[in-house]
C-alpha cells in the first residue's frame, strides 16, 4: 500500500510524517474558513452589491493596518510561535463575533464580520504556505505541493457541507466556534510537523515592501497576483449581482455558496491528488503557472462573444478548481527560491496588501464602467487583456524561476 501511494502522491520513504502533518494543518485551517465563507457572502449581500466596493475598500484599510503589526511579530517570533499567536488571535476573534451575533448584532456586525473575514482569510493562509515554503525544498515542494495543497481542498469540501447542513437548523453564527476549535487544530499540527526548531526572521516592518521593490523576480510574483485579483474581482461581482437578485433570504444565499465551494472543491481535490504533481514535473512550472491566465483570457473572450449567467458561473468555477488545484501550488514552489525573511514578509505583503489592493482596483473600475450600463459581455471583454497580461507575465517569472533554481522547464 505504501509503494502504491508513493507512486500516485509522489512522495518518499520518511516523509511521510512530515506530508500528513502538512496535509492536516491546511485541511483543518481550511475547513475552518469554508465555513465561514458562506455566511459572510451571504451577509455581504444582505446589504446589496452596491456596498461590496466599500466592503473591498475597508478590507484594504484592514490589510494595511495589519501587514506592520504582523511583519513586526514576523522579525519576532520563530516560525511555530508566529502561527500560534496569529491564528489564536483570529480563534479569539471568531468567540467575540459568536457573542455578538448571539446578542442580536448582527445588523450591525455584518459588514465589520465580512471585512474581518476578508482579511483573516489571507493571512492565516499566507502564513501556512510560507511556513511550507521554509519547511519544504524547492524540489520538494514541485513534487509535494499539490498532495499539501488538497489537504486545504479537502476541508474546503467538508467545511461548506458542514454549513449547508446546518445553517438552516442551528443558524451560521454557531459555525463560528466550530471554526475557532479548527484554528488551534492547525496550530497543534504545525507543532507536530517535526521540522527543527527555526530562529526569527529579524528585520524591519518594512522589509516585505522594500526587498519587493528591489527584486525583479518578486515584482514578477506581485504582477501576477495583482492580474489575478483584478480578474477574479470581475468575476465575483458578476456572480454577486445575479445571486443577489435570485436568492434574497441570507440562509438561501449561505446555502447556494455553500454548494457551490463543495463542488468546486471536490473537483480541485481530484486534479491535487492525482494530476498536480505530475503535471508540474512533466509539463514544468512555466506551463503551472501559465494555464490559469490562459483559461481566463479564453473565458472572458468567449464571454465577450456570448454573454451567458450560466457560463459565468462554470468559468468561475472552473477558475476557482484550477487555482486551488495547479496555479496555487506552482505560485508557491515560486517563494522556495528565496531567503527566508522573502518567505515570511515580502510573500505576506504580496500576498495581502497587493492582492486585496488590487481588489480594490478592480472593484472600483467595475463600478465604475457598469455604472454606464455597460452589459456582462462588454465587461468581460475590457477584462480579457488583463488576463493577456497575467500570462505572459506567469511565463516570465516561470522561466526565471526554472533558472534560478536549475528546475526542468
Amino acid at each position: 500500500m505504501n509503494a502504491f501511494l508513493r507512486r500516485v502522491f509522489g512522495f518518499k520513504a520518511g516523509e511521510e510524517r512530515a506530508l500528513v502533518a502538512s496535509f492536516l494543518c491546511f485541511f483543518f485551517l481550511m475547513f475552518g474558513y469554508y465555513l465561514l465563507r458562506p455566511f459572510r457572502d451571504a451577509l455581504g449581500l444582505g446589504r446589496g452589491t452596491e456596498k461590496l466596493p466599500w466592503y473591498f475598500t475597508a478590507t484594504f484599510g484592514g490589510i494595511c493596518v495589519a501587514v506592520p503589526i504582523y511583519s513586526a511579530l514576523a522579525a519576532r517570533f520563530p516560525r511555530h510561535r508566529l502561527i500560534a499567536i496569529a491564528y489564536r488571535f483570529f480563534a479569539a476573534n471568531l468567540v467575540l463575533f459568536w457573542a455578538g451575533f448571539a446578542l442580536g448584532a448582527q445588523s450591525l456586525l455584518a459588514p465589520v464580520f465580512f471585512v474581518w473575514v476578508s482579511v483573516y482569510n489571507l493571512f492565516v493562509v499566507s502564513l501556512f504556505w510560507s511556513f511550507m515554503a521554509d519547511v519544504w525544498s524547492t524540489v520538494d515542494a514541485k513534487r509535494l505541493f499539490g498532495a499539501v495543497a488538497a489537504g486545504g481542498s479537502a476541508g474546503a469540501i467538508l467545511g461548506p457541507t458542514v454549513t449547508a447542513l446546518l445553517a438552516k437548523p442551528i443558524g451560521p453564527p454557531q459555525l463560528l466556534l466550530i471554526s475557532a476549535v479548527t484554528l488551534e487544530i492547525s496550530v497543534q499540527c504545525a507543532r507536530r510537523l517535526g521540522a527543527p526548531p527555526s530562529k526569527a526572521v529579524g528585520g524591519g516592518i518594512l522589509a516585505g515592501f522594500i526587498n519587493v521593490a528591489r527584486s525583479p523576480y518578486l515584482l514578477g510574483i506581485g504582477a501576477q497576483i495583482l492580474c489575478f485579483a483584478v480578474t477574479s474581482t470581475v468575476l465575483y461581482t458578476q456572480q454577486a449581482a445575479y445571486v443577489a437578485q435570485a436568492f434574497p433570504d441570507t440562509a438561501a444565499r449561505t446555502t447556494l455558496f455553500a454548494r457551490l465551494d463543495v463542488a468546486i472543491n471536490v473537483t480541485a481535490l481530484a486534479i491535487q491528488l492525482f494530476l498536480t504533481g505530475r503535471f508540474m514535473r512533466a509539463a514544468g512550472l512555466t506551463a503551472a503557472l501559465a494555464l490559469l491566465p490562459l483559461l481566463t483570457m479564453a473565458g472572458f473572450l468567449v464571454m465577450g462573444a456570448v454573454p451567458s449567467v450560466i457560463l459565468l458561473v462554470g468559468l468561475q468555477a472552473l477558475r476557482r478548481a484550477l487555482h486551488f488545484a495547479v496555479d496555487r501550488p506552482a505560485r508557491e514552489v515560486l517563494f522556495t527560491l528565496v531567503p527566508r525573511e522573502d518567505k515570511y514578509k515580502a510573500k505576506s505583503f504580496l500576498d495581502t496588501f497587493v492582492y486585496r489592493g488590487a481588489d480594490v482596483v478592480g472593484i472600483w473600475a467595475y463600478t465604475g464602467i457598469a455604472s454606464f450600463g455597460t452589459s456582462l459581455g462588454a465587461t468581460s471583454l475590457w477584462a480579457a487583456p488583463i488576463a493577456a497580461v497575467w500570462l505572459a507575465v506567469a511565463i516570465t517569472v516561470g522561466r526565471g524561476a526554472e533558472k534560478k533554481g536549475a528546475l526542468p522547464a
